[in-house]
């Protein structure tokens, strides 16, 4: 069973920004004060987990036990409820300094030989400036927010209706309210309403008056249902196969804990489906690790599964280095004078993402 080694819940509504700014770097040269060695790291890859969800409030109208009568229907909301959904998931790899790496590019002096690193040492790139990471998690979109509040039918109403004790005339004075407002907008639509708009701007502003006022005494008696959509953010660094909990949901609550036993776990799974391999010669035999070798990794592939209650909500195969082998290039490659060779690696993994000599660069 994967243990699960680094798991933060943090609640993010979509109300506030928050986007991670791409990650920092740095340019290290041999100098003598660092006695000309170069020292950098490689990473461990995390994932970075999205999970966007649909918070809908239901309330019913004072009014439901009327529906039928006034209005013709009986689809309406009898009791307040809240339900959730999940919506959207979006799982993105990012790098992480691995602890229990770090290695010494050693040079000599004079060379011009040079190494980009992450602010915490993660190795980039050699002799070219890097790709910049992209961001963890882009700013998010404005949330989906309905602010219909089903009390809207109190601004049509007149002192009768306040004054009366009784529901039931209540309701009355209501549905005739929402008939003249229906007649009303007939009228308008068909031109035959006695003061008919001066333009088409007009017209517009007319139809919308009257359209929210027929939505708001239709509520009183159907009941309303808001939204507004939430993300939280889950960081999960993978260390072998298996199932876990990452977080539970439950559709009347939401998001809680993982040992919260009010929501169904929502689980991820972990199945490596391949793992790095060393490279081999012509001849098929693994090749012997260069001498003072620059450290990179071919990372293993992993597939990522999130899973609610029997449904799949992501499945994806992701490259990851805990899951790879780790091997070196010739670290002649970038201290030769004549061609210095550039090599830039993926932020996330290790891997050797770009190599070529500086030459080949110029135009």
């Amino acid at each position: 069973m994967t243990r699960l080694s680094c798991i933060v819940a943090a609640v993010v509504l979509s109300t506030i920004p928050t986007a991670l700014q791409a990650q920092q770097t740095k340019l290290l040269t041999a100098e003598k004060h660092n006695e000309y060695g170069l020292v950098y790291s490689l990473p461990v890859t995390a994932l970075d987990i999205q999970v966007t969800a649909r918070k809908e409030v239901l309330t019913a109208g004072p009014y439901a036990a009327y529906a039928r009568k006034y209005i013709g229907t009986d689809k309406v909301i009898t009791r307040d409820a809240e339900r959730w959904t999940i919506t959207d998931v979006t799982v993105t790899p990012y790098g992480i300094l691995d602890t229990d790496s770090k290695y010494l590019m050693q040079l000599k002096p004079g060379a011009v030989t040079y190494i980009c690193v992450s602010e915490d040492g993660m190795l980039l790139s050699i002799n070219k400036e890097p790709v910049a990471p992209a961001p963890r998690s882009a700013q998010r979109p404005a949330p989906s927010v309905n602010t219909f509040t089903g009390k809207e039918y109190l601004k049509y109403v007149n002192e009768d209706f306040t004054a009366s004790q009784s529901s039931a005339k209540q309701a009355q004075m209501l549905s005739e309210s929402l008939m003249e407002a229906r007649d009303a907008h007939i009228s308008l639509t068909r031109g035959t309403a006695d003061n008919m708009p001066v333009d088409g701007r007009q017209l517009e502003l007319m139809l919308a008056s009257l359209q929210a006022q027929e939505d708001a005494l239709t509520a009183a008696f159907t009941g309303t249902a808001t939204s507004e959509t939430l993300t939280h953010s889950f960081t999960y660094i993978p260390e072998d196969e298996g199932d876990e909990i990452l977080f539970r949901f439950a559709d009347f609550k939401g998001f809680t804990d993982a040992t919260d036993f009010a929501g169904a776990p929502v689980n991820i799974s972990v199945k490596i489906t391949a793992e790095g391999v060393l490279p081999t010669d012509a001849n098929g035999n693994t090749k012997q690790m260069p001498k003072d070798a620059v450290r990179y990794c071919i990372p293993g592939t992993a597939l990522i599964t999130l899973s609610y209650e029997g449904r799949t909500l992501y499945s994806k195969s992701l490259d990851f280095s805990q899951f790879g082998v780790e091997f070196g290039l010739n670290p002649s490659l970038f201290t030769d004078k004549k061609e210095p060779s550039y090599a830039i690696f993926n932020s996330a993994t290790g891997a050797v993402m770009e190599i070529g000599t500086l030459r080949s660069q110029q135009p």
